[in-house]
């Protein structure tokens, strides 16, 4: 299984890091030990203080695929999820400033939460699925598709450019603004279109 990720797909999210406008989708994978287990605690890692929560639209491939073209992308998933791409933001940045890759920033142990999955044809549209992310019972994130750069479809047709999409294969396909740090002792709870995605203990 790979984790395929997109950064900078949200303009008020770019705005908030202060970050350039891409031309193209910023791709970046993850390992699949880097997956969160079901049912367990997130703990931050020693070397990092200042991990950040960026929750994200997913969805989960269902055929091998190559070279699609966005208007046959629609087939090639029918499950959307939620999930947190965990970055740790102070290590991100000191690779950045050297212009180095992201992934120990990015790819550590539990640095992917993959809450539960629905069905495709249970959801709206897929360009206008609203999601949200609260922090202790307070609203910190809260976005919808229809802001997204690319769309789920575009992304499929971008990536499989690069990668042979595989059965099991997972998007996740960028954060709206309100990232922020997490603390021991934090619930974490997604909502995708009103309904409760996952719910994490940090430790």
């Amino acid at each position: 299984m790979k984790i395929i990720c997109i950064g900078r797909n949200y303009t008020e999210h770019i705005a908030e890091l202060a970050n350039e406008r891409p031309k193209d989708p910023v791709v970046f994978l993850k390992p699949d030990t880097a997956v969160l287990l079901k049912g367990q605690p997130f703990f931050i890692p020693d070397f990092s203080q200042d991990v950040h929560h960026e929750v994200e639209v997913l969805v989960r491939i269902n055929r091998i695929g190559k070279h699609i073209q966005p208007k046959f992308a629609h087939k090639y998933y029918d499950e959307i999820g939620l999930g947190i791409d965990f970055t740790a933001r102070d290590v991100q940045q000191q690779l950045k400033e050297k212009g180095l890759p992201w992934e120990k920033a990015k790819g550590f142990d539990g640095a992917a939460v993959i809450g539960k999955w629905l069905p495709k044809s249970q959801c709206s549209a897929v360009d206008a699925l609203s999601f949200s992310l609260e922090k202790n019972g307070q609203l910190v994130q809260q976005g919808t598709t229809a802001h997204m750069l690319w769309g789920i479809d575009e992304l499929i047709g971008y990536v499989s450019q690069f990668f042979t999409l595989k059965i099991g294969d997972v998007l996740f396909t960028g954060t709206p603004a309100g990232v922020g740090p997490v603390a021991p002792n934090d619930v974490l709870v997604g909502q995708l279109e009103g309904e409760e995605m996952f719910r994490i203990k940090v430790k």
